[in-house]
């Protein structure tokens, strides 16, 4: 038997994996209630948004993938939101910026999360509001155990919250310290609270789009209209008031669209459209198929992987974007995938080599360099190169008994991203620094428009059947570690938790989604669990390696349905803080 740090649960009932033990036993709880899949996982997002907060929040977004009992077909639930009305490259120059800011109310899209969620309890959910809002109401107003993680997050930004963010040190400090212990928020439970009174109505369905309508053309909108236009220092050193107005929220909608999919090894992998990076993980298994196995405990493997996901990132950073004509045909064609596989060889590429599709010349943005400076008010970038944690998304996927299916990855709205709003308790998001302020890109800014998000929820079919929901935080890491364990479990056979646990890499070599958008050519993070010969190898080859601590990259959350029914999850245990629960 293959040592694991925890088992891969297995059970008829139904399966929970989120990246907090408290949303996933929340999301157990409505299960047990006779809830669906899709009422546990917007259960788990709305307590997320109180327990991981450093994470995610409900001024943030959310992109999920879903299968229902009686439709397989995978749906992607898009809660991006978008930039604002008076968000134009022009407004921002205006300001002597050549770069979205990547915290402050400038960097703030649409709230999405919240309304997607929802949107799905709508359409698909089963329970009154009220319930599947308890466990979200009762953490946030009676309090819940701080991980650790978030007292360091707030001690990093505490300088900022003390001079230039008021509202956030009030709700975040105490006695000149970052709070500790059991924490409450009870402006965000009075927020909840009334979206539930005022979700009123005849039946549940009904109820649930009076609590949309109040949120998007209420209370909360009106106060974060207000609350926008004070000026807030944000990443640029400068003071800057927001763009979002109430007619920006009540103009949003979070929508349901078709998932983008790719059929791999005996299996259809679905992922959000080229709004966002997920077609990126479709393009590497279209290349690693050209390629043949690859075996991952080699440095040959490790190189292959590297050397594809390059490829993958550099057309993501030329042709995907929110409204762009984006050949996604031709980048997921086999013709494509043998055209770039010729471009791997023996040794590191060390610069940005977007492809060609249909013979169209690539785009990138002229800014696209620079070094990292560890913003700590940017986000979701998981780990430093040494693997300390700076930042982060949340994750969550449940499958259910009748075979409902959900994975989900919900962001933005950090604690640290943006200053709080006192009456709502909490803050905006800062997801438009994933634009580019130049004219003419794929990802370029224009109001309306979604930015290219990292989020990238994963669903997968076999036969036609949804059996396995996936994902993981980590900004432009998400694919990348989503590749590995997809080669590990559906392509070498390894058990859920096997898959989790094993070593884990990924390359910094294109342009970094978050401010202030860094490049390291040739970067590879390796765990340090990855041999020396390996590594020196790696080396050789002109890889710039990075040896990461032993248990630091990867957040993979996972649930399945396997061929005789039985149910199974397993959760990823870097960041302590992640777990799967399920019967």
């Amino acid at each position: 038997m293959t040592f694991t740090t925890r088992p891969t649960l297995r059970g008829t009932f139904g399966m929970v994996s989120s990246t907090h033990w408290l949303a996933s036993q929340s999301a157990m709880r409505i299960l047990e209630l006779g809830g669906n899949a899709f009422d546990a996982g917007a259960a788990a997002g709305f307590v997320l948004h109180v327990v991981e907060p450093h994470l995610n929040g409900p001024g943030g977004e959310v992109p999920a993938i879903i299968a229902t009992a009686d439709d397989p077909a995978p749906r992607v639930l898009s809660g991006q939101g978008v930039a604002p009305a008076g968000a134009t490259i022009e407004h921002y120059r205006s300001l002597g910026l050549t770069l979205v800011p990547g915290s402050g109310p400038l960097a703030a899209t649409v709230p999405g999360a919240v309304d997607a969620w929802l949107l799905l309890l709508r359409d698909h959910g089963t329970l009154p509001l009220s319930v599947v809002l308890e466990p979200a109401i009762d953490y946030a107003r009676n309090g819940h155990p701080l991980v650790p993680r978030i007292a360091d997050t707030i001690g990093t930004v505490q300088q900022l919250f003390e001079e230039h963010w008021p509202t956030s040190a009030a709700l975040w400090l105490k006695d000149g310290r970052p709070v500790t212990g059991r924490f409450s928020n009870p402006a965000y439970a009075a927020t909840l609270e009334r979206l539930v009174a005022e979700a009123t109505g005849a039946d549940r369905e009904t109820q649930i789009e009076r609590a949309r309508t109040t949120w998007r053309e209420g209370f909360v909108a009106e106060t974060i209209d207000k609350f926008s236009r004070l000026p807030h220092r944000d990443s640029s050193g400068e003071d800057h008031a927001g763009l979002i107005t109430g007619d920006d929220l009540a103009a949003f909608q979070a929508t349901w669209e078709d998932a983008a999919t790719y059929d791999w090894n005996g299996h259809t992998v679905a992922k959000t459209g080229p709004w966002g990076q997920g077609p990126a993980l479709l393009q590497s298994l279209a290349v690693l198929a050209e390629l043949g196995d690859v075996d991952l405990d080699t440095a040959e493997g490790m190189h292959t992987t590297v050397e594809v996901m390059k490829l993958s990132y550099a057309d993501r950073e030329a042709w995907y974007g929110d409204g762009a004509d984006v050949p996604l045909d031709t980048l997921l064609s086999p013709g494509y995938a043998a055209e770039r596989a010729k471009l791997i060889g023996s040794d590191a590429a060390l610069d940005l080599r977007p492809g060609t599709p249909d013979g169209r010349t690539p785009k990138l943005a002229s800014i696209a360099t620079g070094n990292e400076t560890g913003d700590a008010t940017t986000g979701e970038p998981t780990v430093s190169p040494i693997g300390e944690t700076r930042g982060d998304t949340c994750h969550v996927d449940v499958v259910d008994r009748w075979g409902n299916m959900i994975s989900a990855t919900p962001s933005g709205g950090w604690l640290q991203s943006s200053p709080t709003i006192p009456e709502l308790g909490f803050c905006l998001g800062s997801r438009a620094q994933m634009f580019w302020l130049e004219e003419g890109l794929p990802a370029s800014l224009a109001p309306g428009k979604r930015p290219r998000t990292t989020l990238t929820p994963t669903l997968v079919l076999r036969d036609g059947e949804p059996i396995m929901a996936c994902g993981s935080p980590g900004g432009d890491q998400q694919d990348q570690w989503q590749l590995l364990f997809l080669l590990r479990h559906l392509g070498a056979g390894l058990d859920l938790q096997e898959a989790i646990d094993a070593p884990a890499w990924h390359t910094t070599g294109f342009p970094s989604s978050f401010y202030p958008r860094s490049t390291e050519p040739g970067g590879l993070v390796i765990e340090s669990r990855v041999g020396k010969d390996i590594r020196d190898e790696l080396a050789r080859r002109g890889h710039v390696v990075t040896e990461s601590d032993a248990w630091s990259l990867g957040r993979l959350c996972a649930v399945r349905k396997e061929a005789d029914g039985v149910l199974a999850a397993a959760a990823n245990p870097r960041g302590m803080q992640g777990y799967a629960v399920g019967r």
